[in-house]
């Protein structure tokens, strides 16, 4: 679907994202079934978001949009188990999303078909996500410590619902990085 067209595939993610919000809204302010059918539904959205960028972004670089990839895996992992109450953590699993927005913003400035500045965008919430390190901190800042990561992907998410990526300049890169792959390989 990624290599058809670039610019469907990138609209489909940003359609799983506002699912993904919504549902993460409805699951941080509900409790009980609803909040926990809510939160494992907006999980499974963002895997598949987290593939769609995966493919998005592996023109950039296939092995940091693998890294990120696994990290945001990991972290959906984790979440799911938390939700069905399988594992204790000692440690709050978003810290995973701060290493997948700090990798997903570098690709992004990195690339020709995103703005930078959304990039930029998601290097400040992946940092933020940090806070998560320190349970004592990050209650001391909540709700602020969570406002970085969704501008951030409230930026993304609009950008890729309606603009998509520029399409050109992703053929023109893919193409790049599909010769060079092919070069080292034979060279």
């Amino acid at each position: 679907m990624v290599e058809r067209s670039p610019r469907r595939a990138a609209r489909t993610a940003g359609a799983f994202y506002v699912v993904t919000i919504v549902l993460g809204l409805v699951a941080a302010f509900t409790a009980g079934r609803l909040s926990d059918t809510s939160s494992l539904v907006a999980t499974v959205c963002y895997v598949v978001i987290t593939i769609l960028l995966y493919y998005i972004l592996r023109p950039v670089s296939q092995g940091l949009s693998m890294l990120a990839a696994l990290f945001s895996l990991a972290g959906c992992t984790l979440s799911i188990l938390d939700t069905l109450h399988l594992v204790s953590l000692h440690f709050n699993y978003i810290v995973f999303f701060g290493f997948y927005c700090l990798i997903l913003g570098y690709l992004i400035i990195r690339s020709t078909f995103f703005p930078p500045a959304i990039g930029v965008l998601l290097l400040l919430a992946g940092a933020n996500y940090f806070t998560f390190l320190s349970p004592t901190l990050a209650h001391r800042l909540t709700p602020y410590n969570y406002i970085p990561g969704l501008l951030a992907e409230g930026a993304l998410t609009l950008w890729l619902l309606v603009v998509g990526l520029n399409e050109t300049r992703w053929k023109e890169l893919s193409s790049h990085a599909h010769n060079e792959t092919i070069r080292t390989s034979s060279g």
